[in-house]
């Protein structure tokens, strides 16, 4: 039987990779739902593609055709039937897909890191009580699951996440603070969607995946490392109390992760040669370096660390403090490095409530972005 898959971001760059692996094991998945968030032109011509499939356009907002799409997403989440829902939505208007494919009983491939940095210990409490898995596609965190599963929990000392520094990586801070959004937005090895790739220019992006991989693994900050690793092959490392290490290295492709989540298991011998070419290495000319990153030179990093250490509803704020910066500086309103300014100055304020359910997870995220969008227009002064 064909699992039933729903694809959320169908139209960005993890959706994209998302169908190209639903296209080559066409004989193991059904689609049922694609959603996009204002790619109307394009979420029309994967309709066309699968026609089966209900299509969403969420986004749109003042444009009276699409007043309601947030909650006709979330409609069509609960009653398309999903197996598993692949989230690769962008941002924290990730967060209710999430929490509604989980109560509608579907696995969830969580692509959408801002899930669990905003809302982790009620996402996991809601999976418990409908008895659903989460499983990562971030690569780091595809790396460390696959890697714990292989090699046992118990023994398991660290988790060490590699990050390839971005395209600023051996820019002076001097140097930093005139870059444009189109130099931000030139990662040296992966292609992404424009948000995320700035998060890796300023490591924000690391800082979000130290949070989420603390939550996804029940660990403390501490026994997470970062470490810099300009090729982006080993996608992640965990050391053992006996001190040995395990890596998973693999060319940067998000679809042997998403193959991975979609999956759940490793695929039949008869079917490998269709995916054959996902994060297939050649040793020849391979070489690996590694080196610690500079928290003095991108802060935001550091203080992912502070506001996972600070717990309540620090870490929100922190997504959506960065969330607006970023937004402001790929419209050019302030500069890169006012995005680390911004975030650590609304970031100082109390967060320190603890949220009891969905509803307070939002509104810290509304404060949040409000307080940083004031010290947005602050700096135009």
């Amino acid at each position: 039987m064909k699992k039933r898959v729903a694809v959320l971001g169908a139209t960005g760059s993890i959706g994209k990779s998302a169908l190209e692996v639903i296209t080559r094991g066409k004989d193991d998945f059904e689609v049922v739902l694609l959603s996009a968030h204002n790619n109307a032109d394009e979420l029309a011509t994967l309709g066309r593609l699968w026609p089966d499939a209900a299509a969403v356009l969420s986004g749109g907002e003042g444009s009276p055709s699409q007043e309601g799409g947030r909650e006709r997403l979330l409609a069509a989440i609960a009653r398309c039937g999903a197996d598993i829902t692949l989230n690769g939505i962008s941002g924290a208007a990730g967060l209710e897909p999430s929490m509604a494919a989980i109560e509608a009983g579907s696995a969830l491939a969580l692509a959408n890191k801002e899930t669990l940095v905003m809302a982790g210990p009620l996402v996991f409490q809601k999976a418990r009580e409908k008895k659903v898995p989460i499983i990562p596609v971030d690569s780091e965190h595809s790396a460390v699951f696959h890697l714990i599963e292989a090699h046992g929990r118990d023994a398991l000392d660290e988790i060490i996440l590699t990050a390839s520094g971005g395209p600023f990586r051996d820019y002076s801070p001097a140097e930093m603070e005139t870059v444009s959004p189109q130099a931000a937005l030139a990662h040296p090895t992966w292609n992404m969607g424009p948000k995320i790739t700035i998060d890796s220019a300023s490591m924000a992006n690391k800082g979000l995946e130290v949070i989420e991989a603390a939550r996804l693994f029940n660990l403390p900050p501490e026994k997470i490392k970062v470490v810099i690793h300009p090729q982006s092959i080993v996608h992640s490392m965990i050391r053992m109390k006996d001190g040995a290490v395990y890596a998973q290295l693999s060319r940067p492709d998000m679809r042997l992760p998403i193959h991975k989540a979609l999956y759940q298991s490793e695929i039949p011998p008869s079917k490998e040669g269709a995916f054959s070419e996902f994060g297939r290495l050649d040793f020849d000319s391979l070489t690996l370096t590694f080196y610690p990153p500079d928290m003095e030179k991108f802060p935001l990093l550091d203080l992912a660390y502070e506001t996972l250490k600070r717990g309540g509803l620090y870490p929100c704020a922190y997504n959506g403090i960065n969330e607006a910066a970023v937004n402001a500086f790929l419209a050019g309103r302030i500069g890169f490095l006012d995005i680390s300014r911004i975030t650590r100055y609304v970031v100082d304020k109390d967060w320190s409530a603890e949220p009891g359910d969905i509803a307070a997870v939002l509104e810290a995220d509304r404060q949040a972005r409000a307080m940083a969008e004031k010290e947005i227009e602050g700096l135009k002064c």
